[in-house]
């Protein structure tokens, strides 16, 4: 239980990382440069890299069948993330399409 544990978390790095470079592309540059060496795209890709590692390490306990099926939370979190820091909207097309996700999580986790 625990490394499922750990495997969300990396899920969620991953989606704030997603999130850092979706506010960066966001922002206008003067140079094109800029645009791939600012603090917030160095910082994302440093936490793409923590999560592979912690995901890594979690695989090593979590069955590989149920590894696809919590990456799948990504969705949610970047959806939940997107609209409290980006303002984004979840429309009602969006928020079945998490329901459904999230219900497909719930539904595999009890079955297993």
């Amino acid at each position: 239980m625990i490394y499922i544990l750990i495997f969300l978390c990396s899920v969620f790095i991953s989606s704030i990382s997603q999130v850092l470079l979706k506010s960066s592309a966001n922002r206008q540059y003067r140079k094109g440069l800029q645009e791939y060496l600012n603090p917030r795209v160095v910082a994302a890709y440093g936490m793409f890299f923590v999560a592979t590692l912690v995901t890594i390490v979690a695989y090593r306990y979590v069955p590989l069948s149920m590894g696809g099926i919590l990456e799948a939370a990504g969705y949610i979190f970047v959806a939940v993330l997107s609209y409290i820091f980006l303002h984004e909207k979840i429309g009602k097309r969006k928020m079945a399409g998490l329901l459904i996700i999230l219900g497909g999580i719930l539904v595999f986790n009890i079955g297993a």
